[in-house]
């Protein structure tokens, strides 16, 4: 059966590997999920990641990140915008992760971009999740 919110599966799939304490997580591949995992690394939340050809078709495989005593540097990773309840924001109302020390990370029309990013570029756009 296919996932019906493949981006929510990709995400819980990170969390439960870096609360697992696992070296890397492989999640099939879309142009959606290379966008927020390429805005993962540049926030220093993942390692590396690279695409590996599995079974047929191609996937992510995502290196996670751990500071020196062992804890993950992912602390939470929320889902906000669903299938079934999409969630917009405009530029003047892009919420905050943590004072700004997380991150939100947003679809607009200039691509797949951080909150910080669609505020300077005076964007808005679909709220796709948050990490800190």
């Amino acid at each position: 059966m296919a996932a019906s919110d493949p981006v929510a599966d990709m995400l819980t799939k990170i969390r439960n590997a870096s609360q697992a304490k696992h070296e890397k997580v492989d999640i099939s591949s879309s142009k959606l999920k290379l966008q927020i995992v390429k805005i993962l690394k540049t926030e220093g939340y993942v390692k590396n990641f690279k695409k590996v050809t599995k079974d047929g078709g191609t996937a992510l495989r995502v290196f996670l990140k751990y500071d020196e005593e062992g804890n993950s540097v992912i602390h939470g990773i929320k889902r906000i915008s669903t299938p079934g309840r999409r969630v917009y924001s405009g530029y003047r109302e892009m919420p905050r992760v943590l004072n700004g020390y997380g991150t939100v990370v947003v679809s607009t029309s200039a691509g797949v971009i951080t909150g910080r990013k669609a505020c300077d570029q005076q964007v808005g756009g679909e709220l796709i999740c948050t990490v800190w």
